[in-house]
């Protein structure tokens, strides 16, 4: 899967994509801009354009197994997707820390313990399968923390 961890105005994330146990990229780049709107996206690459054109009011018709953490200039927000519930989406608190994906335990636990974002997703890389590749960071506030690719 992935994983994308939030914290002091900094998106972290990998850059793996797997099909079953196969890593078929290490080198994606799981950031969309979409109309201005910036889409750090998880899940199957087969549904991210279906869950980003949702978040601008296409219809959700099935099943989406994709998640994003999506930054629109003034919120940060988690969203998904089904046909249960149509379009979903929760607004993230900046003043906290935040991370979606498989590897999301590990990168909670690594903020907890005074990681940044971009060194969460490192301790994920480490323990969690479904996370591997670079770890790339996109800085939506100014709060110090260096974009490095």
């Amino acid at each position: 899967m992935t994983t994308i961890a939030y914290k002091d105005g900094v998106i972290a994330y990998d850059s793996q994509i797997t099909t079953g146990n196969t890593i078929t990229y290490d080198d994606y780049e799981k950031c969309h801009e979409v109309k201005g709107v910036k889409f750090v996206m998880s899940g199957k690459t087969l549904d991210f354009e279906d869950l980003q054109s949702a978040w601008f009011g296409a219809s959700v018709t099935r099943n989406l197994e994709a998640a994003a953490i999506v930054f629109d200039s003034e919120r940060l927000w988690y969203i998904g997707a089904d046909t249960d519930s149509g379009f979903w989406k929760c607004p993230v608190d900046c003043k906290g820390t935040y991370a979606i994906g498989s590897g999301a335990d590990h990168a909670l636990t690594a903020m907890d313990m005074g990681a940044t974002a971009g060194e969460a997703v490192e301790m994920a890389l480490k323990r969690d399968t479904g996370t591997g590749g670079q770890v790339r960071l996109l800085v939506i506030l100014n709060t110090g923390e260096k974009t490095t690719t």
